[in-house]
């Protein structure tokens, strides 16, 4: 349900996207359960009234007689299956005071239907994979289940339920706003956030695109339920829809069911006001350049450049893509060779809003505050010009479509994903526009990117800076919306992607396929093949080097000579290596610090060679440029600087320092925001490059792969990049420790920050090889792990509205008994000690009174088959195989464990629980505003 303002819409569940938000350390998810066979094909049922419109590359498109539009996209290489609603409704629709309804609708639908009356305990029983995002032209639900008839009949029921039967009830509506105006203040927190908001709304002065989706306070505090609940009833109908059914089903069986389902939902009578509009209000060429200024406390100086740019499908907008991706790149882009080269500026990106209607082009750059915004403006602006009186050539051209086709091709080669995506595409017209951009790109040539620049890149079509009086305006004229219909009609596309086999992810199967080896210099390959959709595979590379005693004092050298690694080669540049990997088709990360490096990459099984040589001479023949080595200096202090007045980092970094017992000097040290400035400022080229010769190699090591290859090939070449490469420093693994803390509180101000954070947790005595650990697991699940209806959520979120991200991680320890249990929540300041009382109250009650068995057996459920889920991608399966060589361990370790967690009773969980988290000892760290917010009245 996060949705940020003005950027992309995420497609993750709240749970996950508050952990990557707070920056916490979440344990990897592993897997579960075997998912039940899946139903016998049958024949096409005669009951069926669909009709099949196309189908293209495997998406195969039908119409129910009510409208409801249906795509089908089998894949049995996955054991999951999506399911993805879109409604062709977002803040592009809403009227005057009505600001962020579509939204704050969106939320309202996971309080309940008539059928389903509490959602967030079935996503829990089925273990889903789930959210609900809103953005300017549409609004989509989805869940990603197990492949079994029960989870899909399931998610197809709940989404037919709640397109016609949700509550929207006014209860919910007085909870449930305040959840969304602590989203609307975590959003106000970033200031270059709100710098976009403010380019969009200036930018344009009718077109609703000019509001941020979140939309306004007022509105969200005061809309009153009877025009959300016309709201709903006009745009949440079969006729306004589009059901996606990806991954692995019975299609036939599958459209039997969505008949079943959806098709008795009557199409809806389109007159008077439930008639649906198409946008008429267009903005008229603009007339002059625009500027706004925005004053807030931060850290960094930030400049932003829009220009309008046609709708999504227009033929112009695959060049405008190319283009976008040529100035922001790094580090070859324009902007970034004419600003952070050149030392002006910290950063830059560019990015091109693909929308339905006309939207914007953004170019974007940061500035540390101690540097002048002055030159850095002139050349930032002269860059943008240049790219229409300095054309580009067709090298920058080339390298530019490469990045987005390789991009394109991997994202179409997951089934989930594709699903998901969809939602985009047919917002901005139809589904099909997925692969008429690709191909579209495909044909882009430097004469079509120069005349896009020559049309759009305009000072007088330009947000930013003062206006100036011009005789002769140079106004852009929008092309009209194409006509998608005659655009997509007879549409083929490629060739139907390759498909993969039915893999079954269970331990034992997992086992049995995986062949495991180690090479002369220790490292240890786990190697599991198979065919995949599209031919794909990932790879994840461990090295682990050095000792306690021989790392002390070098954990910033050590971070810095990882980050050098991607930065050139002792035969290519920076660039030079990016272009490979572009060629290659393969992402790919590489990163590096005190105790090791690791490398994780996807690619297609004929480029996976070439990709693994690639990352040895990465890895082994590392440039040392003295420029990038400056560059990355800058682009860190900036990093850091900007953190100085962020809640979220001054008291994660606090927390830690709290609960972590390592000493200054140790390499898991936590250093204040402050010495990790300094220590920036001190580093040198030199100390990196004398830690990296000193300790890189294999001391310990681990390479799993997992996809389509070849297993002889993929050793073979293991064996020449760490064959023979040892670390001269050795290896000995640093023991995790345990730290009893008393407990305490510590508060944190923040000025001019709307949103407040807080962190609580203590530290346990206790490994994932403890017996009390599947007890525990399933306690901390129902406790706060759970993404909707644990007990913090229900408290905090549900019943009090206090809190939009709420929940709690156990980080478990894998060798010694030293791990971690954390209680997060973001709130406004004023509700910041409502929060604090709450979370005390319920960890009282759970250790007072234990679980009760309704709770424990939905856990275990959820719990297990979130695990499964895990195991269902390949990246994240690479990843739990790497780590397995690493502690000695095989699936058949992560299948006991399963027992072990479906076995658990309530006993066991209650004396877990009450056993290791002690509420006397729980370590809290809060900040925000406080001072602001004790003066303001506080908000229930």
């Amino acid at each position: 349900m996060f949705q940020r303002r003005i950027h992309r819409p995420s497609a993750r569940p709240l749970g996950r996207l508050a952990a990557a938000l707070l920056l916490v350390s979440w344990p990897a998810l592993a897997s579960g359960q075997q998912p039940a066979a899946a139903a016998k094909p049958a024949t096409r049922p005669a009951a069926i009234r669909a009709t099949k419109i196309t189908t293209v590359e495997g998406i195969t498109e039908y119409r129910l007689p009510n409208g409801l539009q249906v795509l089908l996209i089998p894949d049995q290489s996955k054991p999951t299956t999506t399911v993805n609603i879109t409604y062709f409704v977002g803040s592009r629709h809403e009227a005057y005071g009505e600001t962020g309804m579509a939204h704050l609708l969106e939320h309202l639908l996971f309080k309940g239907s008539k059928g389903h009356p509490k959602v967030g305990d079935e996503m829990t029983q089925h273990g889903a994979d789930f959210n609900g995002t809103t953005w300017y032209d549409r609004t989509n639900y989805f869940e990603i289940v197990s492949a079994t008839p029960q989870n899909l009949l399931w998610a197809l029921d709940l989404e037919a339920d709640r397109m016609v039967n949700s509550f929207v009830a006014g209860r919910d509506l007085e909870s449930e706003m305040t959840v969304v105006r602590n989203e609307f203040e975590l959003g106000e927190n970033d200031p270059a956030g709100v710098l976009e908001e403010r380019v969009f709304s200036t930018a344009y002065l009718w077109h609703n695109y000019g509001k941020s989706t979140i939309g306004a306070r007022s509105d969200i505090e005061n809309v009153p339920i009877p025009r959300l609940q016309a709201f709903y009833r006009k745009y949440y109908q079969p006729d306004n829809a589009m059901l996606v059914v990806a991954g692995k089903f019975d299609p036939l069986r599958t459209l039997a069911l969505i008949e079943q389902k959806f098709g008795r939902i009557p199409r809806p009578t389109r007159s008077e006001a439930n008639r649906i509009y198409n946008t008429y209000t267009l903005d008229p060429a603009q007339d002059g350049e625009r500027s706004v200024t925005l004053r807030r406390v931060g850290d960094v100086q930030v400049m932003i450049a829009g220009y309008h740019v046609p709708a999504g499908s227009d033929a112009d907008f695959p060049a405008i893509s190319v283009l976008t991706e040529a100035i922001g790149s790094a580090p070859g882009g324009r902007l970034y060779k004419a600003l952070v080269d050149t030392k002006l500026a910290a950063r830059v990106s560019a990015s091109s809003y693909q929308l339905r209607e006309p939207s914007l082009l953004l170019a974007r750059m940061t500035v540390r505050q101690e540097d002048s915004l002055g030159p850095a403006r002139d050349a930032f602006l002269k860059a943008m010009d240049e790219v229409v009186t300095t054309p580009l050539s067709e090298e920058e051209v080339e390298r530019a479509k490469g990045t987005l086709l390789k991009n394109i091709e991997l994202s179409l080669t997951q089934t989930d994903g594709v699903g998901i995506a969809l939602s985009e595409w047919a917002s901005r017209g139809d589904w099909r526009l997925i692969f008429i951009n690709r191909d579209r790109i495909r044909q882009v040539t430097a004469a079509d990117v120069q005349r896009v620049a020559r049309t759009y890149i305009k000072p007088d079509n330009r947000t930013l800076g003062t206006f100036y009086p011009t005789a002769k305006p140079d106004r852009v004229e929008i092309p009209p919306l194409p006509d998608v219909a005659a655009l997509v009609k007879g549409y083929k596309g490629d060739t139907t992607m390759v498909l993969g086999e039915a893999f079954d992810p269970s331990p034992a199967n997992i086992d049995q396929r995986t062949t495991r080896t180690k090479l002369a210099s220790g490292m240890q390959l786990a190697l599991l093949p198979k065919e995949t959709r599209g031919r794909t595979v990932n790879a994840v590379i461990q090295l682990h080097f050095g000792t306690e005693a021989n790392l002390n004092g070098r954990a910033n050298a050590a971070g810095l000579a990882g980050r050098m690694l991607m930065r050139g080669t002792t035969t290519r540049t920076r660039q030079e290596i990016k272009d490979e990997f572009d060629r290659l088709k393969t992402r790919v990360s590489v990163n590096g610090g005190p105790e090791g490096a690791d490398v994780v990459l996807e690619t297609t099984r004929d480029n996976l060679p070439a990709a693994l040589r690639l990352v040895g001479e990465v890895l082994r023949q590392p440039r040392w440029e003295p420029q990038e080595w400056e560059t990355l200096k800058r682009e860190r202090l900036a990093a850091l600087e900007e953190q100085r007045s962020e809640p979220i980092a001054q008291a994660q970094i606090t927390y830690a320092r709290a609960l972590q017992p390592y000493g200054a000097g140790h390499p898991r040290y936590v250093p204040t925001l402050e010495e990790r400035i300094a220590e920036i400022r001190a580093a040198t080229l030199d100390d990196s490059r004398r830690f990296y010769a000193e300790f890189y190699g294999v001391g310990n090591g681990e390479l799993a792969v997992v996809g389509d290859f070849d297993p002889k090939e993929v050793t073979e070449v293991a064996t020449a990049i760490f064959g023979d490469w040892k670390s001269p420093a050795g290896y000995a693994r640093i023991r995790d420790q345990f730290k009893d803390v008393p407990g305490g509180v510590t508060a944190l101000e923040t000025p001019d920050k709307a949103n407040a954070i807080l962190f609580a947790g203590s530290n346990l005595p206790v490994a994932d090889t403890t017996a009390d650990y599947p007890s525990l697991a399933i306690a901390d699940y129902i406790f706060g792990g759970s993404a909707f209806d644990s007990r913090l959520m229900l408290r905090i979120r549900q019943k009090e509205g206090l809190s939009y991200g709420v929940g709690s991680s156990l980080d478990i320890s894998s060798q010694e008994p030293a791990s971690q249990l954390m209680v997060y929540a973001i709130s406004a300041p004023e509700n910041t000690e409502k929060v604090e009382a709450a979370v005390r109250e319920e960890l009282d009650r759970a250790v007072r009174d234990g679980f009760t068995p309704e709770e424990i057996s939905k856990a275990k459920s959820g719990y297990l088959q979130q695990r499964q889920l895990g195991r269902a991608d390949d990246g994240s399966l690479a990843g739990q195989l790497a780590d397995g060589l690493f502690l000695g361990r095989a699936m058949a370790w992560d299948g006991q464990l399963e027992q072990e967690l479906g076995a658990v009773t309530k006993a066991q969980v209650d004396a877990a629980f009450r056993k290791y988290v002690l509420p006397s000892k729980l370590t809290v760290v809060k900040a925000g505003d406080f001072a602001k917010g004790k003066a303001a009245p506080a908000n229930p």
